[in-house]
């Protein structure tokens, strides 16, 4: 007989991440589920890789830091490159009330171990991204060594490696019930293509982790939230070198990729309809507009509303993610509401859950992030955008 399996439900980055950590821990029963036919499909493949560690909480910093040791060692592991580009993540502030949060994070994030991360200048500001109108900015922060990574070649090199260490994944593999144990735990879980014992199991199913948590009887706060990305037509009136740029105000934030600029506001959810990952045309005339007024080079470039898309993030009441093991379940592991930074996370997330499992200390504390916390009181505080 087969020794039971240790099961992650859900295959994107942070999914095939746990699987490649567990497999490279020694374990060789590891099993990797997910529904979609191929890689990508879900939130990973719609990320626009954005990494950073400019944080106002420490267990962001700390999850950011040690995902990025292990950027710089990911093609040395897994064989392909992540894409870690440091062109720097640049936080603009038009408000005191904006300056002084960025000033309170950046206390954090120093706090924290990110030393290169400082406070700049209008003047500063206006050579990091010239492309800027440098009208209302009051000053900002940065930091060199945040910038960009690519979504797919990180999934792509966990899934590779994982596969290589002997995990075996399983694609169009639905997972429809979870078997209780008498003492609360998960004996077996069902799917599309039959029951599989299991040792462990890893909720890493992003926006529908809460239904798969409710399969085994626990209530996950966890909820998708559509986000959107405007794309221009093919132009280089940026160079990929442009940090990452983002207005404390409304979160309005842009990037240059793949040969065009992309751009993003945050906007609520569609109501009753909370897995649409559809874009709105309004929305897209809204966030161009922005971006024209506040980035003058942009003013003559159209936008490719065929390339724009939208995608998932999965939400918490915090916006912090929930990790370890589920109360009255004490084999079902949660990874789930990073909230935006899932893929940036993943390298860390992966590590710190083959740890928990095998009754290990984690790499760092992320005992803020454990799944009593909103019951007992303790959710996570951080400002609203950062």
């Amino acid at each position: 007989m087969s020794a039971p399996s240790l099961c992650v439900i859900g295959a994107g980055a942070i999914g095939a991440s746990v699987a490649y950590h567990l497999a490279a821990s020694g374990r060789r029963n590891v099993v990797l589920l997910d529904r979609s036919d191929a890689p990508g499909t879900g939130s990973t493949g719609a990320a626009t890789g954005g990494f950073r560690a400019q944080f106002a909480t420490p267990v962001n910093v700390r999850l950011s830091l040690l995902s990025r040791s292990k950027l710089l060692r990911f093609h040395e592991e897994t064989g392909v490159d992540p894409g870690y580009l440091p062109a720097g993540y640049l936080w603009i502030a038009r408000a005191r009330a904006e300056l002084e949060a960025l000033r309170g994070a950046l206390e954090v994030q120093r706090g924290g171990g990110l030393s290169e991360a400082r406070e700049v200048s209008t003047e500063e500001i206006a050579k990091l991204n010239p492309w800027l109108r440098p009208d209302g900015i009051l000053g900002g922060t940065f930091s060199p060594t945040d910038g960009f990574i690519r979504p797919r070649d990180i999934l792509e090199g966990y899934l590779r490696g994982a596969a290589r260490l002997g995990a075996r994944i399983g694609w169009s593999t639905e997972v429809s019930a979870m078997t209780r144990r008498p003492d609360g735990g998960i004996l077996a879980v069902t799917t599309s293509r039959g029951e599989i014992q299991v040792e462990a199991v890893v909720n890493a199913a992003g926006a529908w982790a809460a239904s798969v948590a409710a399969m085994a009887g626990v209530d996950l706060p966890v909820a998708p939230l559509r986000r959107q990305v405007a794309a221009t037509v093919p132009t280089d009136v940026l160079p990929p070198s442009t940090p990452m740029t983002i207005d404390v105000g409304d979160g309005f934030h842009f990037r240059a990729r793949d040969g065009r600029v992309l751009f993003l506001l945050p906007t609520p959810g569609v109501p009753g309809r909370p897995y649409d990952v559809t874009v709105d045309p309004s929305w897209i005339d809204r966030v161009t507009e922005i971006a024209r007024e506040r980035v003058p080079a942009l003013g003559g470039i159209a936008v490719d509303r065929a390339a724009s898309w939208a995608g998932l993030y999965e939400m918490t009441p915090d916006k912090h993610a929930i990790v370890g093991a589920a109360e009255k379940c004490p084999n079902l592991y949660l990874v789930n509401g990073s909230s935006g930074h899932g893929v940036m996370h993943a390298p860390a997330l992966g590590q710190i859950l083959a740890e928990m499992i095998a009754g290990e200390r984690t790499a760092i504390d992320v005992s803020a992030l454990r799944p009593s916390r909103f019951r007992e009181g303790a959710a996570v505080e951080a400002p609203e955008l950062l």
